[in-house]
């Protein structure tokens, strides 16, 4: 890692709060490879309620109530933060919609497969 994203990087975990741990996200300073057809397919079992559309993969999360998705909105802010990978978020009463794509990349990557994973592991806890 070069010195000026290292220290980005540094800068990037003591203003956030949300992460002690500053290897944890480290990967995703790399740049990572869109990923072709082929390795989009493979992946889109691991995160089966998602749904590939266009050069994103989406998936729509139901709720008991408002006060529920909320918290899911934390928690999945935390996660997107720390993954330094943010997604697009729709919220609609008790349903939270999520949009995943690496833009720099202009596409899917496997940082969207990683995070939606952790996305649908934060959703069951709530």
């Amino acid at each position: 890692m070069a010195a000026a994203d290292r220290d980005r990087f540094t800068d990037h975990v003591a203003s956030s709060g949300f992460s002690r741990d500053p290897g944890a996200a480290l990967w995703h300073f790399f740049d990572m490879a869109k990923l072709n057809s082929a390795q989009i397919k493979a992946a889109l079992p691991r995160v089966p309620a998602w749904k590939k559309n266009d050069a994103t993969i989406c998936r729509t999360y139901a709720f008991k109530d408002f006060l529920a998705a909320m918290k899911f909105v934390n928690r999945a802010a935390r996660l997107a933060e720390k993954a330094c990978h943010h997604p697009d978020i729709d919220i609609r009463w008790n349903r939270v919609t999520l949009a995943l794509s690496t833009h720099d990349e202009g596409g899917l990557t496997e940082k969207d497969f990683a995070l939606a994973g952790k996305l649908d592991q934060a959703a069951e806890k709530t």
